[in-house]
């Protein structure tokens, strides 16, 4: 069994009979009194995130979990629609278990965890930065706004709405951060 020095981010556990994973954490030594490990642990089936405390040298059960590689397919009522890259598998999994659906793309590349003892599905990740095609913008005039950092929101091509820069037009590519769901830059073809 593991204990609390083998703490790290990333890391599947299972605590109070459900899978975590640990997003934060921060080892403790006051100057009073024994160590401790502050966490914060996010539950891969709600998404929830929990901060938690383990006394230094607490017992952690580690859960081994895997990453695997899926092409996206569609969606539709049943759920989206997953193909493996390598053995080409399909999968469907329900809606609730996918994070910004909006993002997502047809034949996009996405990371499915896996729970290796059980073989189930628990979370779908999308890659940092996804590149989607602006369809429809709101002409930005220079001017308009007192702030040199203004945005407007932009439609893409999956109807998803972000905010842009005023710069930004109809038609052209950009790439959005997926762990913030914020602008990051135009794609240059």
């Amino acid at each position: 069994m593991a204990t609390t020095a083998d703490i790290r981010n990333g890391l599947c556990i299972e605590f109070n009979n459900d899978l975590f994973t640990v997003v934060d954490f921060q080892h403790v030594k006051p100057g009073k009194g024994p160590a401790f490990v502050r966490t914060k642990l996010k539950n891969l089936k709600t998404g929830k995130v929990i901060d938690n405390t383990f006394s230094s040298g607490h017992g952690i059960n580690v859960q081994r979990v895997e990453r695997r590689p899926y092409q996206f397919l569609y969606q539709d009522d049943l759920g989206f629609h997953f193909m493996h890259n390598e053995t080409y598998e399909q999968i469907s999994l329900p809606a609730d278990m996918i994070e910004m659906a909006d993002l997502y793309k047809e034949g996009q590349t996405v990371e499915v965890l896996y729970h290796t003892e059980t073989d189930t599905p628990l979370t779908c990740d999308l890659p940092p930065f996804v590149e989607l095609v602006v369809t429809y913008a709101e002409p930005g005039v220079k001017g308009d706004t007192a702030s040199s950092t203004a945005t407007k929101p932009a439609t893409l091509e999956t109807n998803a709405i972000v905010q842009v820069p005023l710069f930004i037009k109809e038609g052209e590519k950009i790439k959005i951060d997926t762990r913030t769901r914020t602008y990051a830059e135009r794609v240059k073809e």
